[in-house]
C-alpha cells in the first residue's frame, strides 16, 4: 500500500490564484498547530443509517432538540459525504482517512472483509501515541479489530436489538472521569439501523406515526408500507436524540466539555430505496455537526462539500499528533474558524460491495456544486443490490410501477444501468433524470468523468485494471454464504495491489448469475 499524497493541487481552484493558494495553505498550517497546542479532548459521535433527518437540516418531520442545540452551539455541514454507503468502508474510512479503494474495507467486516494491511494507519493509534487516551463504545466493524489499539472498549456489537441504551452514557461518564491526559472517544449508537423500532424504554417519548409522515423525496413513491418504515425511522432518530442529550449531559458533569471537540456524523444514508448501498446523494449525504467551545465560529453553516475523509486530518491537527502521510483529505480547522480558504471543488466516493454477491456492484462518483456523475464499472449488468432492497418494501415495485415516468425510468437505470448516469443537482436533487446521453450536458459529462479517471489514477484505484476488476467479480459472486467467506478468506488483499497476478483463478466456487458474470 502506497501512503502518497492523493489530491492535486491543480483541483482546489478559487480566486486567490497559486499564490493565494499557496498563503492560504500557509496560514492554515500556522492555524491548525496554534489550535493543536491547546490538545482538546475529542468526541466522535456516529448514528447509523441516516442521511440529514434532523430539523436543524429543515426536516419537517424529525423532532431532534438536542443534535439542534449541538448545531446552534457549533458548525452544521449543509454538503457533507461519507465515502460510501456501507457501514465498514464508512467506518473504516473515517477511521483511517482513505477511501476504501485505499484501505481494503470494500464490504462489511461481518462478511470477512477486510483492510489489505494491518499496519495500516488509523486514528486509534496516531492518537495513542500522540499521548491521548482512547475509548470505543459500540461497534468497530472494520477488520483486524487488532489494528485498532483502543485503550477502553464496551458494548462490542451493532446492538440492533437496543438492549440496555442507558449504558452509552453511563460507559461515557465512565470514561470522561478518568484521568490520563486528553482523550478521543468514539461512540457508536445503533439507531438508525434496522429493525426500525418504533418505541424502546420509552424513547421517544412521542413516536410518529405512518399518517404524520411522508417518504423522503429521493424514494419517488409512497406505500404504506414506506411510510410504516419511514415513520419508524424518524422515531429512531428521536430516540437516538435523547441518547446524545444523555451522552452531552454526562460530558457536562465531568467538567470537561469546554475542552472537548465534539463531531457528531452518520455512517451513511438511510437503508430504504435509492440510499444505503448506492451511490446516489440519499445514500452518500450525511448530517456532521462539530461543536468546539472557543474555537468553532457557533451558529455557521457551511456549505462546502467535505468528506469524513477530513475528520482524520482535523483530529491530527487539533491533537498536535503526527501527520499521516498522503491522506486525501483536508483539516477542516479553518472552516471551523469561519475562515474562507480555497478548498476544493469536486468531491468523489465510491461502491464496491456490501455482503456479498447479493449487492455487488461497483461504482465510482463524482460531484461540484451543480453536477453529479456515477460510472457503473460493469454496465449493463443486472445490479443485484435493487432486488436486495426490495424484499423489505415488497410494494414498492408495483407502486414504481404505476408512478411518474421519471421514477419508471430511474429505477429502470437503477435496476441495469449504463456507463454513466449524468444528473444536474440543482434541479433534478433526488437524481431522476439522467442526463448523461443528452447533447446539451456533454460538456459536464466529459469534465467530470475526465476528473473521475484522474482520481482513480491519483489514488491508485486498483479496479482501473480490468483484470483485476474481474477477478474481483468472479470471487464475490462465487461466495454464497457469510460462513464460506468468513472461513476461505479473500484474496483481493492480494491480488488488487499485484501481489499475485490479476489473472490467478478465483477463490471460491463460481456461480452463474443472470446478466453475466465478467
Amino acid at each position: 500500500m502506497m501512503w502518497v499524497r492523493q489530491q492535486r493541487l491543480g483541483r482546489v481552484r478559487g480566486a486567490a490564484g497559486n499564490g493565494g493558494l499557496l498563503l492560504a495553505v500557509v496560514m492554515t498550517a500556522v492555524s491548525a498547530l496554534a489550535l493543536a497546542a491547546e490538545r482538546p479532548n475529542i468526541l466522535l459521535i456516529v448514528s447509523e443509517d441516516n442521511g440529514p433527518e434532523l430539523s436543524c437540516y429543515g426536516d419537517p418531520y424529525a423532532r431532534t432538540p438536542q443534535l439542534d442545540q449541538l448545531a446552534a452551539d457549533g458548525v452544521r455541514f449543509e454538503r457533507a459525504f461519507v465515502t460510501q454507503a456501507g457501514c465498514s468502508p464508512s467506518r473504516a474510512s473515517f477511521l483511517t482517512g482513505l477511501y476504501p479503494h485505499q484501505h481494503g474495507q470494500v464490504g462489511l467486516a461481518t462478511w470477512g472483509f477486510r483492510m489489505f494491511r494491518d499496519d495500516t494507519p488509523n486514528l486509534a493509534r496516531s492518537l495513542k501515541d500522540a499521548g491521548y487516551r482512547t475509548g470505543l463504545i459500540g461497534k468497530l466493524h472494520v477488520n483486524p479489530e487488532s489494528a485498532f489499539s483502543f485503550d477502553f472498549s464496551r458494548i462490542p456489537n451493532g446492538n440492533f436489538a437496543r438492549k440496555n441504551l442507558a449504558d452509552y452514557a453511563r460507559h461515557a461518564a465512565e470514561f470522561f472521569a478518568a484521568d490520563g491526559g486528553p482523550f478521543f472517544l468514539s461512540i457508536n449508537y445503533p439507531d438508525a439501523h434496522g429493525p426500525w423500532l418504533r418505541q424502546v424504554d420509552g424513547l421517544p417519548a412521542d413516536p410518529l406515526d405512518p399518517d404524520d409522515v411522508k417518504p423522503l423525496p429521493y424514494f419517488g413513491v409512497d406505500t404504506p408500507r414506506i411510510r410504516e418504515s419511514i415513520a419508524n425511522h424518524y422515531n429512531c432518530m428521536m430516540r437516538l436524540d435523547s441518547l446524545v442529550g444523555d451522552l452531552l449531559a454526562e460530558l457536562e458533569r465531568s467538567g470537561k466539555a469546554a475542552d472537548t471537540l465534539v463531531v457528531y456524523i452518520g455512517d451513511h444514508g438511510a437503508d430504504m430505496l435509492r440510499g444505503k448501498r448506492t451511490c446516489y446523494e440519499g445514500g452518500l449525504r450525511i448530517p456532521l455537526i462539530v461543536r468546539w467551545p472557543g474555537h468553532a465560529w457557533a451558529g455557521q453553516v457551511r456549505t462546502e462539500l467535505v468528506s469524513t475523509i477530513d475528520l482524520a486530518p482535523t483530529f491530527l491537527a487539533v491533537a498536535g499528533a503526527t501527520p499521516i502521510a498522503g491522506l486525501p483529505g483536508r483539516s477542516l480547522v479553518p472552516l471551523l474558524a469561519g475562515d474562507h480558504p480555497a478548498w476544493r471543488t469536486e468531491l468523489f466516493a465510491e461502491y464496491h460491495t456490501h455482503a456479498a454477491e447479493s449487492n455487488f456492484y461497483p461504482q465510482r462518483s463524482v460531484r461540484n456544486d451543480r453536477f453529479k456523475l456515477i460510472e457503473n464499472l460493469l454496465p449493463g449488468e443486472v445490479n443485484p443490490g435493487v432486488a436486495f432492497t426490495f424484499r423489505e418494501f415488497d410494494a414498492a415495485a408495483a407502486a414504481i410501477a404505476a408512478g411518474p415516468a421519471e421514477v419508471r425510468d430511474a429505477y429502470r437505470l437503477m435496476e441495469q444501468p449504463q456507463r454513466y448516469e449524468l444528473y444536474d443537482l440543482e434541479i433534478d436533487p433526488n437524481e431522476f433524470r439522467n442526463l448523461a446521453d443528452d447533447p446539451a450536458h456533454e460538456a459536464a459529462r466529459a469534465e467530470l468523468a475526465a476528473a473521475l479517471t484522474a482520481w482513480r489514477q491519483e489514488t491508485g484505484d486498483p479496479l482501473l485494471d480490468p483484470a483485476v476488476l474481474q477477478r474481483f467479480a468472479a470471487e464475490v459472486r462465487g461466495v454464497n454464504t457469510k460462513k464460506e467467506a468468513r472461513s476461505s478468506g479473500w484474496g483481493y488483499p492480494d491480488y488488487f495491489f499485484g501481489r499475485e497476478p490479476a489473472a490467478a483463478p478465483p477463490r471460491g466456487k463460481k456461480k452463474q448469475r443472470a446478466g453475466g458474470a465478467p
